[in-house]
């Protein structure tokens, strides 16, 4: 499968910080696909294998979007996560959601085991905003491999509020 994104990695873009730093947004019906990820205690077992089946699905539908696509992460519990998929049109088979909502982002850098550390800089942020936290959805910008070939393993944190 041949990516319309080009990046130097011929995987993930090299991510931006700016755009997501403290940041708000409201959606209304943006389009995603939702997918399920094994975890065995928080820690992901078939994230890869998810991910290349949502893609050929996209691929299938030409529903890839003119940006490279948010994908965004839901921990359900130590055993789940939900990944939403961003895509530019609905995909037969596929289990296709709209996410609404108001949003406030905030962007760490760091190892991922510094996720619970971030989760509680971003629920005391989220208050200093006069608001509180709905759900938090996670943006893995890169994965594992391109995080380290640009030096760097952004997260951004999408909390609805």
């Amino acid at each position: 499968m041949k990516s319309p994104y080009p990046t130097e990695t011929g995987c993930c873009p090299k991510f931006n910080p700016e755009p997501w730093q403290e940041k708000e947004f409201l959606w209304r019906d943006r389009l995603f696909i939702k997918d399920r990820v094994r975890c065995l205690f928080f820690m992901p077992l078939n994230f890869g294998g998810v991910m290349v089946r949502n893609q050929e699905r996209i691929e299938q539908a030409g529903a890839f979007t003119p940006e490279p696509p948010l994908v965004l992460s839901e921990h359900t519990s130590r055993w789940n996560i939900d990944v939403y998929v961003e895509v530019a049109q609905e995909i037969p088979g596929a289990q296709n959601v709209r996410l609404s909502g108001r949003f406030l982002t905030k962007v760490f850098e760091g190892p991922f085991r510094d996720t619970g550390q971030w989760c509680q800089r971003m629920a005391e942020w989220v208050q200093t905003q006069g608001a509180r936290i709905k759900r938090q959805l996670m943006y893995y910008t890169t994965c594992p491999k391109c995080a380290k070939h640009y030096g760097r393993n952004y997260v951004v944190i999408f909390a609805e509020v």
